[in-house]
């Protein structure tokens, strides 16, 4: 199978605690929004948190 080409993401490998991935899973399948999606989300708000937080020191 070929690999698919990336043109407007990065692909990245990492893991998480096995509640979070259930609750994850149960996230992305009852709002039926792309895990990717929603990871992008969560990588924003992350970003914003500690751009206040280095923005203050």
């Amino acid at each position: 199978m070929a690999e698919a080409i990336l043109v407007n993401r990065t692909r990245f490998t990492s893991s998480l605690d096995n509640r979070l991935m259930e609750q994850f899973n149960q996230l992305a399948k009852d709002t039926r929004i792309p895990k990717s999606r929603l990871i992008d989300e969560a990588i924003e708000d992350l970003l914003k948190k500690y751009e206040k937080r280095t923005a203050d020191q």
